[in-house]
This record gives C-alpha cells, structure tokens and sequence, in this order.
C-alpha cells in the first residue's frame, strides 16, 4: 500500500517523462489477451495433493463457524480467509481443485488490480506489462494453486496501492471508507500486514510532517486508523497465538538471508517443494535487472538509458514502501524470534511487480521490449508448467497403500504430527488414526507451547501405549525427516517398536519432494 498521487509531482523544468497513456495496439492486446488465458489456466491447476499447511486450513475451515477461534487459537492465524473458505468449501466441495479455486480466483484479482496500480504509476504500457509479469509468474501461480491466504494479501496489497492513491487525489469520504475497509480486511488476513503498514504510517506521518499534502495524508492516516481498530476485537487471541504458538517449526534467520531468498523466489528461483529451479534462475538474472531500472532509471532514447541513484520523484514513494516493507517485517520478525517463508513476502510482491513494469518501459526499442518479456513470460510459463507437475507431499503414495491394505480397526500413528492432516485427507474412514505424543486426532496440529509439550514426551512410553491400543490389529506408523521439532524422536519411537514387532517398510521418502512421509508396517504377532 502506498499514499501516491496519480500523476507525479515533479519539479519545475523537470525532464522526467510524463506517463504514456498512447491506446496500445490491437496486435499488443491480442497477445496479452493469450498470455492472461494461459495464465488462468495455470492458476487453476496442479495435480499436487495438498500439503499440511493447505490441508489444515482446509480442516479448519470447515469447523462450524463458532468453533473457528477456538481452532485457530491452537493454530496462530487470522480469521478471514478461514471463513471465506468456509463459505467457498459449502458451495464447491473440498476436492483439491475446489478448495483452491478460490486462491485462484483472489489471484486473477490481484493481476487486474495491479494493472490499475500500474496504469497509474507508470502508464498503459506498464500497465500490460505487469499484468504479464504477474500472469506468468510461478510465484504468483504457486499461490494461486495453494489453500493459503498469500493470494488474498496481494489483492488486498494492490487494491490498497490503488485506493492510496485515490485517496491522496481527494480524500472524500467514500475514498477513505475504501481505504479503513481494505486495512481492516488486510489485518485479518495475515499478521505480516502490521509490518507493512508501520512503514505505510511512518509515510504518512512524514507527509503530514513535511509533505505537500499534508491535508490529505492526515485523513489517509485517519482511515488507516479506523481500519486497524478494527483488529481490536481478535487483540485477545492474537496476545494468546503470540504467546503460545508462533513458528516452532523453524528458526529465527538475519534480515539479509531472507531478503535474497525473496527475490530470488519471487522470480521462481526455488520454491517450497524442492530445490533451485533452472527457469527461474533464469527468469531471476532478467527481473532484477528490470527492478534496479524500475527503481533508478528513465529512457533518454532507444539506445540508451540513464541510471540515477537519486531516485526518480515518480519511483520513490513506491520504492520506498516496497523496500522499506521487505526489510523492515524481516528485521521485526527476527527480532521477534519468527521463522521465516518467502511467501510472507507477498505483503511486497505488488510493489516487485510495479517496479519490474516500470524497468521494462525504459527498454524504448519495441523489439528488444518484446524480445526479453517474451522470454521473461516463456521462463514464467516453464514454471507454472513445473507447478501444474510437482508434488508438493508424498501423502497420495503413502494413502495408497492404507487404502489397498489397512483393514478397519488398524491403528495408524503419524509422527510427527504436521504429516497428519495431508494423509489423513486421503485414507478411508475405519482407521484408528493416532499422533504422537498424545493420541490425538490427525485433522489438526496444535501449536500451543509445541516444543515444550514434546520436550516432556517419552517416546517409549507412547511406543507401549500404542501397541497396547493396537491389540491384534496392524500398526502402521507414517513419519518423515528432517522436521527441527522432532529430531531422532519418529526413529526412536519406531525402534521401540520394532523391539515388539517384525517392521516392514513399505515406502520410502523422497528428498525431491518438500512432504515426504514414509510408511512402515507394524503386523500383529502371529496367534500360538
């Protein structure tokens, strides 16, 4: 978000290119048209199961509506796109496609907002090209295939850049109704927006200051306000979420490394279902270049473009914002002691995506312009071919075992319990289905103080508890490595149980996929 007139101020005498509003050509418009068609259709499939984080959410989602606070208590996010997708799962179903579809639709509403935004900041041109970057990007496919609330926060992030500026140009009631309303949606979606908006409210408290429109920033904050208070109903569970759960599944890492790892994969450089992509290193060596331009740089003529350290007065605002976003919830969040993800950078990924627009508006030859976004949206689409292909968890292989075998009344144990809700989703009703430490149900994962609970658990003593509760059925244990929270534990429980049966492995993990549980099978003792 980001409080920017429409047209920029400049200096008098300024030599700074007014923004292109020229029609695009019909021929330039078909061919977006194309890309916006093949972009939807990767936005709308992968053949992926669901993963814990998706497969939780779903879960959660389709608590009745007061039970959900409750849930997400013991889970650590905000409310809003939970119901959402309660609402969206009653009409559609919860197939795979179903509970992702709405992902999708959030997403191809990010990409229509950000035309706008980008209309708006650098002219038509940039306009299509953002629209074609974020079409084609994996980072955007990615999350428009996931039952995750990141595309949510991008359309909000871009609406929001588009109503800021709106709001700037004649704060009038409406204007800023918009504006509290899109804050106070953007608060319930993801806890990384306060990041995003103490650098949004340090801008405005700065124009108010110093600015030169200091009338209208300070209604613009008065609205940033109003739609922050009302977080204050859900203060309470969050005080709870940020005393008792937060991210035990990582570890705290310096601003710097997270910063890089951002970048680099919001060009689709890696992802979080295996290693470094080949198109998306690539796609990364032509979008940072882009942004620096996008940043620093305006077009004197077709051959040569003049690069600035002083920021362009058209750029800085949502270079700032942009930037100062990034670096200053990775700071806060470490000092926080919060894991970090490259899909929390989504608060940022609009701003990425303006900025690269603009970087290619200063490429002034038509066929050099079209010659490296071409590449750019071919290396995007590789990656969203990659997305529709990739496993995201191995729970489909270890389900399809359960499924041929596993007889009603057997007892299946996950360990750990963060493998629970993608495989339970796939197996038949019947199972006794168990998690270690305390034989609790595989729909959820309760974060509430998890490193301490399990610091006090004693895998031999779950290990005799449930071959008691297996009797003379089968015990199938389903664990996965390289979990922080559970180092040695899933192997040591399952040598104590080797101790009192014959193990038989029955699939193995696979360190190309990002979920990877593996299934061993327990048999009961033959009869004397």
């Amino acid at each position: 978000m980001t409080a920017l007139s429409d047209a920029p101020l400049r200096k008098t005498g300024s030599t700074a290119p007014a923004l292109d509003r020229r029609p695009v050509p019909r021929l330039v418009v078909a061919a977006f048209v194309v890309i916006g068609c093949a972009g939807l259709v990767f936005f709308s499939y992968t053949r992926s199961a669901l993963w814990l984080d998706e497969a939780l959410t779903v879960n959660i989602a389709r608590l009745p509506l007061s039970q959900l606070q409750e849930a997400l208590k013991h889970d650590g996010a905000p409310p809003l796109y939970y119901v959402l997708l309660h609402f969206w799962t009653e009409v559609f179903g919860t197939g795979n496609v179903a509970v992702r579809s709405m992902s999708g639709v959030f997403m191809a509403g990010a990409v229509v907002a950000t035309w706008f935004a980008a209309r708006r900041f650098a002219g038509t041109k940039a306009a299509w090209i953002a629209a074609a970057v974020m079409v084609a990007s994996p980072y955007a496919i990615r999350y428009a295939t996931e039952a995750r609330m990141y595309s949510l926060e991008m359309l909000l992030v871009a609406s929001g850049i588009v109503a800021f500026q709106r709001a700037m140009e004649k704060p009038s009631a409406s204007r800023l109704f918009v504006v509290a309303l899109l804050v106070a949606l953007f608060v319930y979606t993801q806890y990384w927006s306060f990041y995003l908006l103490v650098v949004v409210v340090g801008l405005l408290v700065w124009m108010v200051w110093r600015g030169q429109q200091r009338d209208a920033a300070r209604r613009v904050l008065v609205a940033v306000a109003i739609g922050g208070l009302a977080f204050v109903p859900w203060v309470p569970t969050f005080l709870y979420q940020r005393a008792h759960t937060g991210t035990p599944w990582g570890t705290p890492v310096l601003p710097g490394i997270p910063l890089g790892y951002t970048l680099r994969d919001f060009a689709g450089g890696a992802s979080g279902t295996a290693a470094d992509r080949q198109e998306g290193w690539l796609l990364f060596f032509i979008l940072l270049p882009m942004l620096i331009l996008g940043v620093f740089a305006h077009a004197i003529d077709e051959r040569r473009i003049e690069i600035d350290l002083h920021i362009p007065r058209e750029t800085r605002v949502i270079a700032f914002v942009g930037g100062a976003g990034l670096v200053v919830a990775l700071t806060l969040n470490y000092l926080a002691g919060g894991a970090f993800q490259s899909r929390y950078g989504a608060i940022v990924f609009p701003f990425f995506v303006l900025l690269v627009a603009r970087g290619f508006t200063t490429l002034r030859d038509t066929r050099v312009l079209a010659g490296v976004l071409a590449l750019a949206v071919a290396l995007g689409f590789a990656g969203g071919v990659r997305n529709v292909i990739t496993q995201r968890t191995q729970a489909g292989a270890v389900a399809s075992v359960l499924r041929r075998e596993a007889k009603p009344g057997d007892l299946v144990v996950y360990c750990p319990d963060q493998i629970g809700p993608s495989v339970h989703r796939l197996v038949q009703p019947g199972l006794d289905e168990v998690v270690y430490p305390n034989f609790a149900r595989p729909e959820f994962v309760d974060w509430v103080d998890y490193k301490k609970r399990l610091s006090v658990a004693d895998p031999a003593t779950f290990a005799r508890a449930a071959l008691k509760r297996a009797g003379a059925h089968t015990l199938w244990f389903v664990s996965a490595p390289g979990y922080i929270t559970h180092v040695g534990t899933c192997e040591t429980l399952s040598d104590d149980l080797a101790a009192a049966r014959t193990r038989v492995q029955r699939t193995l993990s696979d360190d190309k996929i990002f979920e990877k549980p593996a299934l061993q099978m327990f048999p009961a003792p033959a009869r004397s």
